[in-house]
């Protein structure tokens, strides 16, 4: 486990998307977090107490998180020198990059000489099993999305919650690694060999008999022609009963890839229910979930109820409406 409580970072990240990690934890773990570590170029806030590394210490920070991601997880030499200075000041240091932080002679040396702690997140175990395929029992419910980093995992995770408020046994099973620090387990699975990202899953979400479901962080899109992969082998390994299709409806592109337009959320459906059939021939969708953090409230309930209409699913944005109509459309699916 890597300890806590949290100084999330930022940096000098002018990206939205890009601080997903740390928001992440700000939003489901700010019981962890102490405050965040920005730069005076960095014009985003998570709304925590803006703090220095020895502020932080003092404040009985514990690690400072690498909470950001860009283009090929690479570790910046800015990102680099601020790890440094967190691991002499006497913070361990977490990352999901996938540019490991052990890699990285500067703080592989730091963290020893001042006797701290290095969390590479995105490290895959090394027992993965290839996917069979084979049926296996219990309930599963799969994010999917139009494209990556539209709420799959907010979505997720707010299921959970909400499901199990209602007395239902439900369990999130982090793919990614933000959500594998708010969970504190998981499979990073884009760091999995790709003959294994089945396997991996299968692993992760294996058969259970209590009538609870396994609710799967969904990676990625079909669409995406960066990450369509990591998508089918989840698709496949989940063996989901359920799809929640997640899209945001102001993204003009896909995300990273500005010649691709995202795809319509009919198309989305289709996809990835005839891929997910090839393990599982009854899934369904149960619904649809919207971003639509950047619309104004009014329009945004009025796309729900639009979309709601055209696709005969229950549409709702989980963060400002909920997700109650996705429960209830999928306890009338999987009555038992």
């Amino acid at each position: 486990m890597i300890p806590g409580p949290y100084l999330l970072y930022l940096g000098n990240s002018r990206d939205e998307v890009g601080i997903k990690t740390s928001r992440g934890l700000a939003v489901f773990r700010p019981e962890e977090c102490v405050g965040e570590f920005r730069h005076d170029d960095c014009p985003l806030t998570l709304g925590l107490t803006r703090l220095t590394i020895a502020q932080a210490v003092a404040a009985g920070a514990k690690t400072l998180v690498l909470g950001i991601v860009n283009a090929g997880g690479k570790l910046a030499p800015t990102l680099v020198e601020d790890a440094e200075a967190a691991l002499a000041a006497g913070l361990h240091v977490a990352s999901g990059l996938h540019h490991r932080l052990k890699d990285e002679p500067r703080l592989a040396a730091a963290a020893s000489r001042h006797d701290r702690l290095l969390f590479d997140v995105r490290e895959p175990p090394a027992d993965v099993p290839v996917g069979t395929g084979a049926p296996r029992a219990g309930r599963r419910l799969l994010t999917v999305g139009t494209d990556c980093s539209v709420g799959k995992m907010y979505t997720t995770l707010l299921l959970e919650k909400a499901m199990r408020a209602r007395g239902l046994r439900a369990d999130f099973r982090a793919t990614g690694q933000t959500g594998i620090l708010i969970a504190g387990s998981g499979v990073p699975l884009d760091a999995v060999v790709a003959d294994f990202i089945s396997g991996a899953i299968e692993q992760l979400s294996p058969p259970r008999d209590d009538g609870g479901w396994d609710l799967i962080e969904g990676q990625g899109s079909l669409f995406h022609p960066s990450f369509a992969g990591v998508s089918t082998g989840l698709l496949h390994g989940a063996q989901p009963d359920a799809l929640v299709i997640c899209h945001d409806p102001v993204r003009a592109h896909m995300r990273g890839v500005p010649h691709f337009k995202l795809p319509d959320i009919g198309a989305c459906l289709e996809a990835n229910i005839r891929v997910a059939q090839l393990t599982n021939p009854a899934v369904q969708a149960v619904g649809i979930a919207l971003n639509t953090s950047a619309m104004p409230r009014d329009e945004a309930a009025a796309l729900c109820a639009d979309i709601t209409q055209r696709f005969d699913l229950p549409c709702t944005d989980p963060v400002a409406f909920g997700v109650s109509p996705i429960i209830d459309r999928l306890l009338q699916c999987f009555a038992p």
